[in-house]
């Protein structure tokens, strides 16, 4: 198993919440740079609008209002429940919208197969939602008990139970370090092959305190518990996601027309580079090595960097919703064809 993938130096919707503690009060997910994000893609009346990441549809709900009458919106999600909430959500739009199951890995497929050629917005908002995350059946956090799965679709696919008893001590070191920055990955990956000798790894609580016992106590983060970069970490092996965001953002750029922009919110340093490095390819005219003298390459500029830096929370979010904190916002509108 090889991850060539640059290190994450920041973790996403952190797990600050004492294990076993309750969910804090009005718990639920709310969109995060929700503000920037519609004044900066600008959708209108008339519009088509894809929001590949539906979760629990407040993206989707901005940008219905925004782009009706007279327009549509494309919602997808793996998670089939967002799926059955966004269509109870939604169900009195009618034709309006349309709500679809599935990878955002395939969006240009999905979008040809709603009847549609090409979109004037494109959104995703990464990432975990925290009505998954606050779910103790879905193994996604450790502060409740629960099943050790975390897949975005549960109906398919290897749970992170699974992963954690197929993979060899070299492989389980590797993910865990360079899909969530431990520096005692390898001391975890050890003391997971020793437990699962014993005792398979099934639960949530039952990882949660293999990495308290390893990661010694005067390295603890302060702001975040020693096991939110391991599970951060097999979340992201259990969904390919970083691989479907390649493939996704890739899609989303080819179904823009020309003037429609592209939206993406990330949550950790693994998501933002994807995302940087994706937008910063589709703007050059040339991607020929720096040190050779002329261009040979016959790449050219699709996309229009509108935010050369990244939009971040602002004071007042951050005080209404922590978990925002880690969030970043980057924006592009596609370019017409260069003759």
């Amino acid at each position: 198993m090889t991850i060539p993938l640059p290190i994450v130096a920041d973790m996403e919707m952190l797990d600050d919440a004492t294990p076993g503690a309750p969910a804090p009060d009005g718990a639920g997910h709310r969109p995060v740079l929700l503000t920037p994000l519609i004044e900066s893609l600008q959708p209108r009346p008339g519009q088509i609008a894809v929001d590949a990441t539906l979760g629990a549809g407040g993206v989707t709900a901005a940008l219905l209002e925004r782009v009706s009458p007279g327009g549509r919106v494309i919602a997808i999600d793996r998670d089939q429940r967002a799926v059955e909430a966004g269509r109870l959500r939604f169900g009195g739009r009618g034709d309006a919208i349309q709500i679809t199951q599935g990878d955002f890995a395939d969006l240009e497929a999905i979008v040809h197969a709603n009847g549609v050629v090409a979109a004037d917005v494109v959104v995703f908002d990464l990432g975990i939602s925290s009505i998954q995350l606050d779910d103790p059946a879905r193994g996604f956090s450790f502060r409740l008990d629960g099943p050790l799965d975390m897949r975005m679709n549960p109906s398919t696919g290897m749970t992170a139970a699974q992963l954690l008893d197929s993979l060899t001590v070299d492989e389980l070191a590797s993910l865990i370090r360079d899909y969530g920055d431990e520096r005692f990955a390898r001391p975890i990956a050890n003391r997971i092959a020793r437990s699962r000798e014993l005792v398979p790894l099934t639960t949530t609580t039952q990882l949660r305190e293999l990495v308290e016992q390893v990661v010694p106590r005067r390295f603890w983060p302060k702001r975040i518990h020693p096991a939110t970069r391991t599970f951060q970490a097999l979340r992201i092996a259990v969904n390919h996601e970083l691989e479907s965001l390649e493939r996704g953002l890739q899609a989303a750029i080819s179904i823009l027309r020309p003037g429609g922009r592209l939206g993406v919110i990330s949550f950790h340093s693994l998501e933002d580079t994807i995302v940087k490095n994706a937008l910063h390819v589709a703007a050059q005219n040339c991607v020929c090595p720096p040190q050779q003298p002329h261009c040979t390459c016959v790449h050219r500029a699709t996309l229009f960097l509108l935010t050369r830096k990244v939009i971040r929370p602002d004071a007042a979010e951050l005080a209404s919703n922590p978990r925002s904190r880690s969030a970043r916002l980057r924006v592009a509108e596609k370019l017409a064809p260069q003759g």
